[in-house]
């Protein structure tokens, strides 16, 4: 994988190809738009994505990164060449410790404003928290480890006009009553410290785009590594995570993993 560097004159550069970053970074974290929206490497490879939607939240974070004291930025959707299914195994096998490392988190909220409206009595109501309630960044899927991977107080929220709403620590009360996830676990406590019924209740409801993903998506979560498989099907890779889980465990976490997975 790669990461961006925001140049002088405001546009961006590739780093050459690394294994893991050696100094600060920040990543992105959002929700995909429509087919053809986003910028990908070859798009930016050729320069084509200045035309995309998906630009704009590029020179956000790369903008954001700045402010923040960052050069360089680390975003998904053009940062790893999806054309070669060896780095795509790399990537979503070390996806967990990118964001765990990365200097600061920025969750990108395109589904959230923070414009005023006008309330009956003429006066000016922010609506921001409500649609923080039902973003469509809480039902998918990979989030959830770029949720739980950084550090409380480096995972920074902001709507689609790039304005700040807060952090993980700040909106902690909102983020577990939305998720069910505990207010430990968003402060920072070891995911070991949960057996694999708790981890994996926590997806229960999160969606992806392609199927076998619901499984890959959680392999950080658990600190395990299984070959991507894509067209295998939900159910055999999450049978294989599964498999993976319990190896991984023992005793009493072992038959709770088992029992897990009958019940599915």
């Amino acid at each position: 994988m790669r990461l961006l560097k925001l140049e002088g004159d405001g546009e961006f550069s590739l780093t050459s190809d690394i294994i893991r970053p050696t100094g600060p970074y920040a990543i992105l974290s959002h929700t995909w738009g429509e087919e053809g929206e986003e910028v990908d490497f070859k798009d930016l490879k050729d320069g084509s994505g200045r035309t995309k939607n998906g630009y704009n939240k590029l020179r956000f974070c790369g903008e954001q990164a700045a402010r923040d004291g960052l050069q360089f930025f680390w975003v998904d959707t053009c940062c790893i060449d999806k054309s070669s299914s060896a780095e795509l195994q790399e990537a979503i096998n070390s996806m967990f410790r990118w964001y765990r490392n990365a200097t600061k988190c920025y969750v990108y909220l395109s589904d959230v404003s923070t414009k005023k409206q006008k309330t009956s009595d003429q006066l000016s109501q922010s609506t921001w928290e409500s649609a923080f309630r039902s973003s469509r960044w809480f039902t998918r899927g990979w989030t959830l480890q770029e949720l739980l991977a950084p550090g409380s107080n480096s995972v920074d929220f902001f709507s689609r006009e790039a304005d700040y709403i807060g952090n993980k620590r700040t909106l902690e009360r909102q983020i577990h009553e939305i998720t069910g996830i505990p207010i430990s676990v968003l402060q920072g406590a070891p995911l070991s410290q949960f057996d694999a019924n708790d981890r994996l209740s926590w997806a229960k409801h999160r969606q992806t785009t392609r199927e076998e993903d619901l499984a890959y998506s959680l392999l950080g979560i658990f600190d395990i590594q299984i070959p991507l498989l894509y067209g295998e099907g939900k159910e055999k890779a999450m049978k294989r995570l599964w498999e993976e889980i319990c190896k991984s465990s023992s005793g009493g976490a072992q038959n709770s993993c088992l029992s897990y997975y009958i019940i599915q």
